[in-house]
């Protein structure tokens, strides 16, 4: 009876602490409105729009021009970013687009799996573009090109294109979504500041005491940045903690019996 109780206890414990593991491998939540997305794209890295996770960026461009966005990512997620290119009808040649990915500290970063680059057929309606990139960590070696919380950037252009097609009117869509990896992917460490434009400008400023402000990117995070210390795994090393408890105690009252062997003569007899 006493052995059903311990393990009674271990298993709910066990349910209680799954429930946040589970929501941490959820997607992201997204926006349910998507009228602050941006309408138009930038033209260089300081230019570039911003948009959040979950909304549809939209632009209107032409075939040959390097076309910016940028979107905020946090520690233990794992973003992924889609675009589609409507094409135009006068195109007479097939083209190529790329899809390339940034990071806060402008470091190119290469892609888990998707169709990074795809070459259009003349006369394709449109083509689609994606990028998975690796979870960002909250803290890495300085050698290291891991994604690190802050800024994204999204380039998108064409890399092969017919001279008669230059300058062809063609539509974008961007949109970035997360997957919540949570404790899988923690590390012991966090970065001082995520790496956004303008961080490094606006601590120097405070450490000074002026009133003077810089422009930082205006985008965060739902919840704002992690803090880096806390994930799940905390909560799966205290119950490994409790059930190493649970199975020695049990362990122990299976071993001991009831007390004295039978066969041992009570004293005095």
């Amino acid at each position: 009876m006493r052995i059903t109780r311990v393990w009674g206890a271990a298993l709910l414990m066990l349910a209680l602490a799954a429930s946040p593991a589970a929501a941490d491998s959820s997607p992201s939540a997204s926006p349910s409105e998507n009228g602050d997305a941006p309408t138009e794209a930038g033209t260089s890295f300081r230019t570039a729009a911003e948009f959040e996770q979950g909304q549809t960026a939209t632009a209107s461009a032409s075939t040959g021009d390097y076309l910016y966005w940028s979107f905020p990512a946090d520690a233990g997620q794992r973003p992924t970013v889609k675009a589609t290119v409507k094409l135009p009808e006068a195109a007479e040649s097939a083209s190529t687009w790329q899809l390339d990915v940034y990071d806060g500290l402008r470091r190119r970063q290469a892609c888990q799996y998707g169709a990074q680059t795809r070459t259009a057929d003349a006369g394709a309606a449109s083509v689609e573009l994606s990028c998975t990139l690796r979870t960002v960590r909250a803290w890495s070696e300085q050698w290291s090109d891991d994604p690190l919380p802050g800024t994204y950037y999204v380039r998108l252009t064409t890399t092969r294109l017919a001279t008669g097609d230059l300058g062809l009117p063609v539509g974008v869509e961007v949109r970035a979504e997360s997957k919540d990896i949570g404790g899988a992917a923690a590390v012991d460490g966090s970065l001082a500041k995520p790496l956004v434009p303008g961080i490094a400008v606006t601590s120097e400023r405070d450490d000074e005491d002026s009133s003077a402000e810089a422009v930082l990117s205006s985008l965060e995070p739902d919840d704002g940045w992690a803090s880096g210390w806390w994930s799940d795994r905390w909560v799966w090393t205290a119950l490994g903690a409790v059930l190493a408890a649970l199975a020695g105690i049990g362990g122990y009252s299976l071993t001991r019996g009831s007390g004295r062997p039978t066969r041992v003569p009570p004293p005095g007899a």
